[in-house]
C-alpha cells in the first residue's frame, strides 16, 4: 500500500522534496554532531597512553565506557522526550551539553575530566543525533525512509572522518593538546546557534502520517514504553535481530576508536598516518551510505544488512592480520564499505516496523542498543587487550561481527521488499 503524502486539511506535506529546506539545514546540523565526535577518533588514545600514561585496558574502560553507557541511555530518553515535548527542545538541551567538553578535553589536568566530558559528549549525542534521525524520517514519509537515513548517518561519519584528519593534522604539528579541540569548540556554538534559530518543529509530521495509516487497533497504535521495548528488543524479530546487529557494529567501532590507533602506533606509523587510517574508515562509511540508504529502498533491507556484517568481520580480521599501512588501508575501506551496508538500513528497519505513533520511542530504544556496543566494546576489548594483547582482542570482535551477520540471515524478516517508484 502506498501512503499519500498530504494529509487532507493539515497542509503538512511528508517527503524530501516537500521539506527540501528544513531536511537540508538537519543534515548540516548532524555533520556538526558528527564533527564534535570527531575531534575525539585520533586524539583521546594516544592522549591517554603519551600524556596521562594510562594503560590501554584502563583508557578503554574508562573513556569509551563512559561515552557508550550515556549515550545509549540518552538514546531511550531522546525518543521518549521528543514524544511528550517536541523534537527541537530535545536537539537544543543536546547542544547545551555540548558546550563545555572541548575546553574540559583540552585542558582537564586529570583523566577524570577527560571521562567527565565523555559523559557530557555521550549525553550530547545521544539528544542531537537520536533527534536528527526522528526528525528526518519524519519529513521524509514512508516511500523515501532509507535514503533519507544515508543522508543523516553520510553527513554526520563524513563528518567524524574530515575532523579526524584534522585533529590528527594539527596534533602533528602543535600537539595534542589544546589546539585540536579548538574546532570541536567551533562546532558546538554553531550547532547550538542554527538549532535555537532556524531548525523547525516537526513532530507535527509524525502525526500527519499516523492519520494516513490504515485505523489499527489501539493495542497496535498506544504501546507504553515499556512495550515498545520488548518488542523492538525481542518479540518482533525484524527490530530485535536489527537491534542486536546495532549493538555489535557499534562494538566494532568502539575497536576502532580505542584499540587500532594503539595498533598502529606499535608497528611505528606516525600521528598523521595513524589520523588518515582513522579517517579513512568513517568516510568510506559516510559517503557510502548516500548509496545504500537509496540502494536499501530499492531491493530492501536484509540482504545489505547481513552482507555488511560479514564484509566487517572480514575487514576487522584483516586489521589483524596486517603489519603494514597498506593492508591497514585496505582493511580500513573494507570496513567503511561493510558499515556503509548496515547503518543507514538498520534505522530503516526501525521506521518500517514501527507505528508513527510510537517511532521515536522505537528509535530510542534501537539506539539504546546499538551506541550500548560501544560500551560492550569497551568492557570486552580493553579486557582482552589488557590480559592477551591488542590482537587478541581484535580477532574476538572479528568472531563476534561475523555471528551478527548470521543472526540477521536466519532471524529478520524483510521490512520493504518492494522497489520504491513514487517521488520524493
Amino acid at each position: 500500500m502506498t501512503i499519500p503524502s498530504t494529509t487532507p486539511g493539515s497542509g503538512i506535506q511528508l517527503g524530501l522534496r516537500a521539506n527540501l529546506a528544513q531536511f537540508t539545514l538537519l543534515v548540516a546540523v548532524n555533520a556538526l554532531v558528527g564533527g564534535m565526535l570527531g575531534q575525539e577518533r585520533v586524539v583521546l588514545p594516544l592522549l591517554a597512553e603519551e600524556v596521562f600514561h594510562l594503560a590501554v585496558s584502563v583508557s578503554a574502560l574508562t573513556y569509551i565506557l563512559a561515552f557508550g553507557a550515556t549515550k545509549a541511555a540518552t538514546n531511550f530518553a531522546a525518543g521518549t522526550l521528543s514524544d511528550r515535548y517536541g523534537r527541537k527542545p530535545v536537539l537544543i538541551g543536546g547542544w547545551l551539553l555540548a558546550l563545555p567538553v572541548p575546553a574540559m578535553l583540552a585542558w582537564g589536568p586529570t583523566w577524570g575530566w577527560i571521562v567527565a566530558a565523555n559523559i557530557l559528549l555521550g549525553a550530547s549525542q545521544g539528544l542531537t543525533w537520536s533527534t536528527t534521525v526522528i526528525m528526518k524520517i519524519d519529513l521524509a514519509g514512508p516511500e523515501r525512509r532509507g535514503l533519507a537515513m544515508g543522508f543523516n548517518e553520510a553527513a554526520g561519519y563524513v563528518a567524524v572522518a574530515v575532523t579526524s584528519m584534522a585533529t590528527g593534522a594539527i596534533a602533528h604539528h602543535y600537539g595534542l593538546r589544546p589546539e585540536p579541540f579548538l574546532l570541536g569548540a567551533a562546532y558546538a556554538a554553531l550547532g547550538l546557534g542554527l538549532s535555537l534559530l532556524a531548525v523547525r518543529e516537526t513532530r507535527d509530521h509524525a502525526r500527519a502520517e499516523a492519520a494516513l495509516h490504515p485505523v489499527q487497533a489501539t493495542a497496535e497504535t498506544e504501546l507504553t514504553t515499556a512495550q515498545i521495548a520488548r518488542r523492538t528488543s525481542f518479540t518482533d524479530k525484524s527490530l530485535s535481530a536489527a537491534s542486536q546487529a546495532g549493538l555489535v557494529n557499534n562494538l566494532n567501532d568502539a575497536l576502532a576508536w580505542g584499540i587500532f590507533p594503539l595498533l598502529f602506533a606499535a608497528h611505528g606509523l606516525s600521528v598523521a598516518q595513524i589520523g588518515a587510517l582513522a579517517a579513512l574508515y568513517p568516510a568510506i562509511w559516510g559517503a557510502g551510505q548516500l548509496l545504500t540508504g537509496w540502494w536499501s529502498d530499492r531491493i530492501g533491507r536484509k540482504h545489505l544488512i547481513t552482507a555488511g556484517m560479514l564484509v566487517q568481520a572480514a575487514a576487522i580480521a584483516l586489521v589483524a592480520l596486517g603489519t603494514t599501512f597498506p593492508v591497514w588501508a585496505t582493511a580500513q575501506i573494507l570496513l567503511g564499505a561493510g558499515t556503509a551496508l548496515v547503518y543507514p538500513t538498520l534505522l530503516a528497519v526501525i521506521g518500517d516496523v514501527a507505528h508513527p505513533a510510537w517511532r521515536a520511542r522505537a528509535v530510542g530504544v534501537y539506539r539504546l542498543w546499538r551506541d550500548g556496543g560501544f560500551a560492550v566494546g569497551a568492557l570486552v576489548a580493553g579486557a582482552i587487550a589488557g590480559a592477551y594483547g591488542l590482537t587478541a582482542a581484535i580477532w574476538t570482535v572479528a568472531a563476534l561481527t561475523a555471528a551478527s551477520g548470521l543472526v540477521v540471515a536466519v532471524r529478520m524478516y524483510e521490512t520493504h521488499p518492494h522497489p520504491t517508484t513514487s517521488p520524493a
